[in-house]
């Protein structure tokens, strides 16, 4: 389980992991992220498991699909920041 940072938010820390796993293509376009897998992996509530997804999904990193779930979004498909 990852050690926080207490002085950070947990969500922001979880989606920074996150992001470095998209980047490295660790976590490939169309890669299902699982909020059930993020909350066992992190040991975090659902509540903060939704943060992380919402802001990876405004930056346009990720996209969800209702009754489907998160996945990583096509490279084109991204924001530019």
């Amino acid at each position: 389980m990852m050690e926080f940072n207490p002085t950070r938010p947990k969500w922001a820390q979880i989606a920074e992991v996150i992001r470095k796993r998209i980047a490295t293509g660790e976590y490939p376009e169309h890669h299902k992220i699982s909020e059930v897998r993020l909350e066992e992996e992190f040991g975090v509530a659902r509540g903060t498991v939704r943060k992380v997804t919402a802001a990876l999904r405004e930056e346009g990193l990720i996209i969800t699909t209702q009754g489907m779930g998160s996945f990583v979004a096509e490279r084109g498909g991204r924001k530019r920041g």
